[in-house]
């Protein structure tokens, strides 16, 4: 089943759980800023992305600018840091058994359908 990691204030989330409502799939929505993943789970995450874990941070959020920019940070501290400000994840994410997509722009959600 297909699962988003979903901020209904953003509207790049919006559009894309509009796209998996369009679809006619299955799928689940976790709203991340309520219900954080934790380390391992997002961990899981980015090795489905392929991406290394800085490349998932909203680097432009004042979380980001005022605590970690400039910072010399590892991929754990970088997921941590994540865990901890879960606003720092860039959204919406999408994942389908071991593949995942960071729908940005949302159109590149319809390659997870």
């Amino acid at each position: 089943m297909l699962k988003i990691y979903h901020n209904p204030r953003c509207a790049k989330s919006r559009e894309g759980l509009a796209i998996l409502e369009a679809s006619d799939k299955e799928f689940e929505v976790v709203k991340y800023l309520e219900n954080p993943p934790s380390y391992i789970q997002l961990s899981a995450i980015i090795g489905k992305l392929g991406i290394d874990a800085i490349d998932l941070v909203r680097k432009n959020e004042k979380i980001w600018k005022e605590n970690y920019k400039g910072t010399v940070m590892n991929d754990e501290a970088i997921i941590q840091a994540m865990v901890e400000h879960p606003k720092l994840i860039e959204r919406p994410i999408v994942i389908h058994d071991n593949e995942a997509v960071v729908g940005r722009p949302p159109e590149r959600i319809k390659t997870m359908l």
